[in-house]
């Protein structure tokens, strides 16, 4: 059997174990100066005031929504989405709302948010799915429905709309640090803002609560170490060069997919960049996705679905739902994500669309 093709290989070097080891040998293990450092690298990549370090993009989300304050209240969420974006709604004592997303971009759009606000709002959550950006509409219509903008960027760090990162257009962004993302640290996630107040409830919530000496409010322990800190600063340092190689090797999927009937490569918009972290095709023959994933794995090739289409599983089912979901049930039946890293070489991106094209043919 030829060599395993990965999904996903993170891009670590001697420079994350060296940082690491610093850390290690300095006995400061917890939260810190380095992940001080951590935060300001972020918060100055996109343009933000603010960067607070979580645990992950989930805790990350729930510490923003337990600030703003979302008990009993309906927080709409797209319906093709991770579970962590409406799982930190319920964390937060808020209501999901379910709503569809555009087939094409895979994202919400300011229409669909139009569609299923209601009085007595306060927020909702879109996600920049697969490093796409959101469209720059649907932050004016937030604002003119008077929403508060809470981004789920877990997927696009780097991103771009004009000549502005994502992460500087909602009122609060959260972005992941999971080993999948175009940075890693193991584990962790990073809210952005201009919002000096939330920046410094969600500063205190992360901390049990604790303010100026006194524990002021019920809290959480959501700290990232110095030890992942230590390597997300180091990766900080190389996302430029991550991005560029990733859409390099994205344009090559796009070439060899364009010549294939029946499959639709990633979403690319005019004026925008995209991170690619997943490479999401779109099969346009129902059913046909599984048939090529099968055929893959046969060839000991990694793939993976798009994301899921939440009311479909079972913790979900009977959650508000705001008309039919199709797009969402087609995205979840037939996106697949192909393999795209640093370590991926052209001639297996080459072998990997073959055996597409055979499998459709």
């Amino acid at each position: 059997m030829s060599d395993k093709i990965f999904l996903m290989r993170p891009d670590i070097g001697d420079e994350e174990y060296n940082a690491v080891k610093r850390v290690l040998d300095s006995y400061y293990l917890t939260e810190g100066p380095v992940t001080q450092e951590f935060e300001k690298s972020v918060a100055n990549y996109v343009g933000a005031r603010h960067g607070i370090a979580m645990t992950s993009c989930t805790t990350a989300l729930h510490a923003v929504l337990e600030v703003i304050g979302v008990k009993g209240k309906k927080v709409i969420v797209p319906d093709y989405t991770y579970p962590a974006t409406a799982e930190a709604v319920v964390l937060a004592g808020g209501i999901p709302v379910l709503v569809d997303v555009d087939l094409e971009s895979m994202n919400m759009n300011s229409e669909i948010l139009e569609k299923a606000y209601e009085d007595g709002m306060n927020v909702f959550i879109p996600v920049s799915w697969a490093g796409v950006p959101l469209e720059s509409k649907i932050y004016k219509k937030a604002k003119e429905l008077g929403l508060f903008t809470l981004e789920d960027a877990a997927c696009s760090l780097g991103a771009m709309i004009g000549n502005e990162f994502v992460g500087k257009f909602a009122d609060f962004t959260c972005f992941s640090f999971h080993p999948r993302k175009v940075i890693t640290t193991g584990e962790g996630g990073m809210i952005t803002t201009d919002n000096d107040e939330i920046a410094e409830k969600c500063h205190s919530f992360k901390h049990f609560g604790s303010k100026e000496g006194k524990f002021s409010t019920i809290g959480t322990n959501y700290k990232l170490s110095n030890i992942l800190s230590a390597v997300g600063v180091e990766q900080m340092k190389k996302i430029e060069s991550i991005i560029k190689a990733r859409i390099e090797k994205a344009k090559i999927y796009d070439e060899l997919l364009e010549k294939i009937l029946g499959i639709k490569p990633a979403y690319n918009k005019k004026g925008t960049r995209q991170t690619y972290q997943s490479y999401a095709c779109y099969i346009e023959k129902d059913g046909m996705r599984d048939k090529i994933r099968t055929k893959l794995a046969e060839n000991n090739i990694e793939s993976q679905i798009g994301t899921y289409s939440l009311h479909l599983e079972p913790a979900y089912q009977d959650m508000i739902k705001v008309g039919k979901l199709e797009n969402s049930e087609l995205l979840f039946r037939n996106t697949l994500t192909l393999p795209l890293h640093n370590q991926l070489s052209v001639e297996e991106q080459e072998r990997i669309c073959k055996i597409i094209s055979n499998v459709i043919n």
